[in-house]
């Protein structure tokens, strides 16, 4: 089969599949599962595509820029520097195409948002897996070149590994773009954060930097490199926790729906055990299934508000440094602060019918986060860097098993077969 079949095939099974899943949200059909199956193996078919296509460019830029030369790994006009860059390009083109992919014809609702927010989205999204491949590019090749000093090789291995970093950027930002979801995005999200804070702090000016907080690094004294890395790893990721949010929601509807129902037909069941000779529901009756259907219906706006204000709070921390307006760049750390902790505390409120081990485990982090604050003032135990690297931490463990709850929870709805 050519290519360009497989890419007209793919695109229609893609939007088969997308049919299908709107139609059918909860529980997919045998058809549904078939053709998804199908689907994948098609992607994974471009992705390799993508690969030999990503590699043919970084062979070719090789050839041209070492022609004659014998470079180093790593180091100033070295197979690090050129890798990196051929690494980013292809990592964020081979992006492109598969997300487009996945938002056009396989997840449309991606494709149904505001053209603005799919813009900022796709751009944040293109920046997070071209710097994930730069930085890894960068990185290797420092490793290697410390592991085999003074080691230098001819322009037909140095091209040869600059396209081996094209094909294997290629292949993962694809299959990345065509796969994405809530779980990978978090994935991407903390190897972004973790990434382009260690950059800022491996590029500070000033080594002691943390005797004061991780926001020095965004301040002028810590140095251009690490001044725009530090803010713009703040504001990409702010904007991709409200991307992450989109994700979530989507699951938590389709989980939320079934809840719903499932509580509205217990409570219309005790209600008619109720009722009295005459035909009417006692008013006390009433009232307490009003009241306990409130109580036990998840409240998914509030969860999108509590996400989004921390996905923007975030970003405002890294487009308002400390250096150009200390008390607006405090009031946007409190309030990402305040976001997470209204959602820790507000889980049993927020998503009723939870596992309560998730209720249990997010009172222990609202517990551990208060604790690291304490321990900072007025204990005096450690510092503020201390705490924010706490704080990060709990954040990162607790969304990992809000994504797996979530995931279980909607799978399981999924298991039920759909009538066909």
């Amino acid at each position: 089969m050519s290519p360009f079949r497989a890419s007209g095939r793919a695109r229609s099974l893609a939007a088969q599949a997308a049919t299908e899943q709107a139609a059918h949200p909860g529980a997919p059909t045998p058809h549904q599962v078939q053709t998804q199956a199908t689907l994948q193996v098609l992607i994974e078919s471009r992705a390799i595509w993508n690969a030999l296509g990503g590699g043919l460019i970084g062979v070719v830029i090789g050839l041209i820029v070492f022609a004659g030369q014998r470079p180093p790994l790593a180091g100033d006009a070295s197979i690090q520097f050129y890798a990196s860059i051929v690494g980013g390009i292809t990592a964020g083109i081979s992006f492109l195409l598969g997300y487009s992919l996945n938002a056009r014809m396989a997840n449309i609702w991606l494709g149904e948002r505001p053209r603005l927010r799919q813009l900022v989205d796709s751009l944040a999204l293109l920046v997070v897996h071209s710097s994930i491949a730069v930085m890894a590019a960068l990185g290797l090749f420092r490793v290697f070149q410390e592991a085999f000093i003074g080691l230098t090789v001819d322009h037909i291995a140095a091209s040869v590994l600059t396209g081996v970093v094209g094909g294997v950027a290629s292949y993962f930002s694809f299959n990345s773009g065509a796969r994405i979801t809530a779980f990978t995005l978090s994935t991407l999200l903390a190897i972004f954060m973790a990434s382009g804070v260690l950059v800022s702090m491996l590029f500070a000016e000033n080594p002691f930097w943390w005797h004061v907080m991780f926001s020095e690094l965004g301040t002028g004294q810590a140095g251009l490199t690490s001044f725009w890395t530090f803010n713009t790893t703040l504001i990409v990721s702010g904007v991709i926790i409200t991307t992450l949010t989109a994700f979530l929601i989507r699951d938590l509807e389709i989980w939320a729906d079934h809840q719903r129902r499932m509580v509205a037909r217990r409570l219309q069941r005790r209600a008619e055990a109720r009722r009295t000779s005459r035909g009417r529901i006692p008013l006390r009756i009433r009232v307490s299934h009003a009241l306990s259907g409130h109580f036990r219906t998840p409240r998914v706006m509030l969860v999108r508000i509590g996400m989004i204000g921390m996905g923007l709070s975030l970003a405002a921390v890294g487009a308002v440094p400390m250096s150009l307006h200390h008390d607006g760049h405090v009031v946007a750390t409190a309030a990402f602060a305040l976001c997470f902790l209204f959602l820790l505390l507000g889980t049993p409120y927020l998503l009723a019918g939870f596992p309560r081990s998730f209720f249990v485990f997010s009172y222990i982090a609202a517990a551990a986060l208060i604790a690291s604050f304490l321990l900072w003032k007025p204990v005096g135990y450690w510092n503020l860097t201390s705490m924010e690297l706490i704080g990060a931490a709990i954040l990162f463990a607790w969304l990992v098993v809000f994504i797996r709850n979530i995931a279980a929870l909607v799978d399981r709805l999924r298991q039920t077969p759909a009538p066909e």
